[in-house]
């Protein structure tokens, strides 16, 4: 089993109470996928987990009717959630975010130095979900790109805007799945088959990346194929934030009908991995895949995707 820590980038240090919730309503834009619900076998089937994460026990999971985003929240997106309501993310507030070292794009001054144990990430001042890379970074051309630098408080923030929520882990692997129960991707048990099929490393972590699949960073959110169910880069690109707090030992007790995770935590559940996994370091590109981070932390490779407050008819 692969014992390495996940590639998301270390939790922020200090705590604050979360930004305020945005007033009004506003638009949410994004195509919606409606999935009937049912049950799928919840979990790692293939003996790939990692040391810690808690993909097993492989359980039975009952879910109900639900509609999901067909992409990660885009920055375009964001931009009129902000627009409408003027709200500050955490990294705007806190005055940095975590950025990974080839994705600099500060001023030496702004560099706050190499996080403990995971040198390819740097606090940047400056950095936030409009400076990805930092103060010298915009988001020219990025308009279809995740949203990224943006905390578990934010989006629960973008959500109840929008009228929406985040999906629960169990109703993020559903949906990952595509309808191929215990397949390891969303398109099947392969990784490669006559070309990329999601962004990801390819070279040597954390000095070179080849970009095989065209990217250094972020993709655009329709990038490659969709999964059988009509769901966009379900694993790489950016991590997503889910709903549930993250209990290691949580498969074990979970509930078999809609479970929403732990009732308290330290750290909420992301999932899907992102465009610095590689198999050498982090091989959480899978549908089965776990990881956390803390509520108020960001970081440039993690964003979000919705859920529908109501069950569709």
């Amino acid at each position: 089993m692969n014992e390495h820590p996940s590639c998301c980038a270390p939790s922020r240090d200090e705590a604050s109470p979360p930004p305020p919730a945005p007033m009004g309503r506003g638009e949410h834009g994004i195509e919606q996928v409606v999935l009937g619900g049912g049950s799928f076998a919840m979990g790692n089937t293939n003996g790939d987990e990692n040391a810690g994460d808690g993909e097993t026990p492989v359980h039975t999971v009952e879910l109900s009717a639900y509609s999901i985003d067909a992409t990660s929240v885009t920055n375009a997106d964001f931009a009129r959630f902000v627009d409408a309501t003027g709200y500050r993310t955490e990294a705007e507030i806190f005055g940095y975010s975590a950025v990974f070292h080839l994705a600099l794009a500060a001023e030496p001054e702004e560099l706050m130095g190499p996080a403990s144990g995971t040198p390819w990430w740097a606090g940047v001042r400056g950095a936030d979900w409009r400076h990805p890379g930092g103060s010298r970074s915009d988001l020219d051309g990025l308009d279809e790109h995740p949203v990224v630098h943006v905390s578990w408080n934010d989006a629960v923030a973008y959500c109840k805007w929008a009228g929406r929520r985040l999906p629960t882990e169990a109703e993020w692997e559903y949906a990952a799945r595509g309808g191929l129960d215990g397949a390891r991707y969303p398109w099947g048990d392969e990784l490669i088959d006559d070309e990329w099929r999601c962004n990801i490393w390819q070279g040597d972590f954390p000095r070179s990346n080849t970009e095989e699949d065209g990217f250094l960073t972020t993709a655009p959110v329709r990038t490659f194929q969709p999964n059988g169910y009509g769901m966009w880069q379900m694993v790489g690109n950016v991590w997503e934030w889910c709903g549930d707090w993250f209990g290691p030992r949580y498969y074990k007790f979970s509930p078999h009908e809609n479970p929403t995770g732990p009732s308290l935590g330290a750290a909420r559940v992301i999932r899907g991995g992102s465009y610095l996994c590689h198999d050498s370091y982090c091989n959480r590109y899978r549908n089965a895949a776990r990881s956390s981070n803390t509520p108020e932390s960001s970081m440039g490779n993690a964003g979000f995707r919705t859920v529908g407050l109501t069950r569709p008819e």
